[in-house]
């Protein structure tokens, strides 16, 4: 169990009505709240949650309408700006009633309660776990907020044109292009033609920068997180693009048959660390690759990805590195 969750279990003669889990854990929790439905942007969370209990997690920007709900609880994400949202959209749904914010101490939960006071006087609850539960009642109810409204926009200058790329809160590299991803762009050269995936899609700069470089292929956008694909489709809409944007939880949700992957792989879930859905990726990559079909990576060059990359697909080479960065490639 996620000791967000035991923490809301120590009080939970609060949370026996109706009930939004919004940004819940992947654990036990519902089955612990019989009332509550969950509200998810991880599609890797909110498929594991929705397989156990059927119906009842909702995946998306917002909560799903028609749910009658007399709380809600909000377990505190990485980012300012996306707590801004979260915390404004539940509490436009709760005039008079309760909401609830969970975090680690270590993910700025207390700084977090401090956003909690436009709507009325938070009050702590508990700590434990190295969390805290926080409380509000929503005496100054706010107008819901309009998610496109607070996109960032900002404009590359690529050899082939301007693209514009809009971000959402919350999103990989909010308001601004990325140093890996700024390597990636400059070199896209000679992929193959067909079916091409931008694994980790994020903003869609990859994405939206490849339909236009290469008009006549397939391309295909994945990420697992629900404003990573809002974005994605605001840049192609925002540049006249179409492609398929898609939302899964790394390479096992991806097409088959692809001529090229190509990936500046996320590598942080919240505070954490992870490296495990760029290794899934490498080891699964030959598998979704039609033959003579190519993987172009761009990572932090301390990661020893090479020999996984050997390993599992082919020689890898590097193409290119600059800023503690490096592009690899390598063909099934």
């Amino acid at each position: 169990m996620d000791p967000r969750s035991e923490v809301l279990l120590r009080q939970a003669d609060l949370f026996t009505g109706p009930l939004l889990l919004a940004g819940l854990p992947a654990d036990d929790l519902l089955s612990q709240l019989p009332g509550a439905h969950g509200w998810s942007w991880h599609a890797g969370d909110s498929a594991q949650l929705n397989a156990r209990f059927s119906g009842r997690c909702h995946f998306g920007t917002a909560p799903a309408s028609g749910i009658q709900i007399h709380a809600a609880v909000l377990f505190l994400p990485k980012s300012r700006e996306l707590t801004d949202y979260l915390l404004t959209t539940l509490a436009a749904e709760l005039i008079g009633k309760s909401l609830f914010l969970v975090g680690e101490k270590r993910a700025g939960v207390e700084r977090a309660a401090k956003q909690l006071a436009a709507f009325g006087q938070p009050r702590k609850l508990d700590s434990a776990r190295h969390c805290q539960l926080w409380q509000v009642r929503v005496d100054h109810c706010p107008a819901r907020p309009d998610l496109h409204s607070l996109a960032q926009h900002y404009e590359l200058e690529l050899p082939d044109g301007a693209l514009n790329v809009l971000t959402l809160p919350g999103v990989f590299s909010h308001g601004r292009l990325d140093v890996g991803s700024a390597l990636l762009l400059e070199h896209l050269d000679d992929l193959p033609g067909g079916h091409i995936l931008d694994f980790g899609c994020g903003a869609g700069v990859l994405g939206a920068s490849l339909k236009r470089r290469y008009p006549e292929s397939d391309i295909t956008l994945l990420d697992v997180d629900a404003f990573a694909l809002e974005s994605s489709r605001l840049t192609l809409e925002a540049n006249g693009l179409k492609a398929d944007v898609i939302g899964g939880d790394g390479i096992d949700a991806a097409p088959h048959n692809l001529t090229a992957i190509l990936t500046n792989p996320p590598f942080h879930q919240g505070v954490h660390t992870h490296y495990q859905a760029t290794e899934h990726l490498l080891r699964q990559a030959h598998s979704h690759l039609t033959t003579k079909g190519e993987l172009r990576l761009v990572a932090n060059s301390f990661l020893k990805y090479p020999p996984l990359i050997e390993q599992h697909l082919g020689p890898c080479e590097t193409l290119a590195e600059r800023d503690g960065f490096r592009i690899y490639r390598a063909r099934k």
